[in-house]
């Protein structure tokens, strides 16, 4: 892969580092005094998560570029090995484990297009629809005068998810949840 001299580091940049795949998330340029300028980085580890500070002279110092590449997916199923996807471009399936989507995974229904992150061809990421529609399952009927202020209750969807709705939200009802925040959006009517 190409090398990336540390006059090109900028936010977003994807590099290798001690052989993992890492994003540049902050890049600052400073000069001191007296000596050579340098710049100050904080990467992500794009399989683990973890932050990594690092500080880069101005001259004669690189990093390899990251052989990472993004695109669309449709998730498929889950069972006990993770979560299977199938890339759009090449219809070649992969899994990945369901500790790694976090959170999203909560709110993957059958066929939806999601945004896969992939390494060396291996999938290392994913990010779901930003909002979907799915279905309560399960929710406590509404208390009688409990409708006229912002009153919640939490409600089972159709993933299994659970997640705060307003009291008028019956069984059986369509919602449309935020996937980033797990938060209700709005009630869908037919």
């Amino acid at each position: 892969m190409p090398q990336i001299n540390t006059g090109d580091f900028r936010k977003g940049l994807k590099v290798i580092v001690e052989g993992e795949p890492y994003e540049m998330f902050e890049v600052n340029f400073v000069k001191p005094g007296k000596g050579q300028a340098l710049y100050k980085t904080k990467l992500r580890n794009l399989l683990k998560g973890t932050i990594l500070d690092r500080t880069y002279k101005s001259g004669g110092e690189s990093l390899e570029q990251a052989d990472i590449r993004k695109g669309d997916g449709q998730y498929l199923y889950k069972d006990t090995t993770g979560l299977h996807f199938m890339d759009n471009e090449t219809f070649e399936q992969y899994s990945i484990g369901e500790a790694v989507c976090g959170d999203a995974a909560n709110y993957l229904l059958d066929g939806a297009i999601c945004s896969l992150l992939f390494w060396n061809d291996q999938l290392i990421g994913m990010d779901p629809p930003q909002q979907v529609i799915v279905e309560v399952t399960y929710t406590e009927p509404a208390a009688k005068g409990n409708t006229a202020t912002n009153v919640t209750k939490p409600a089972t969807i159709q993933t299994g998810a659970t997640v705060n709705v307003p009291a008028f939200i019956n069984v059986g009802e369509k919602i449309k949840v935020d996937t980033a925040t797990g938060a209700y959006v709005e009630r869908i009517r037919d």
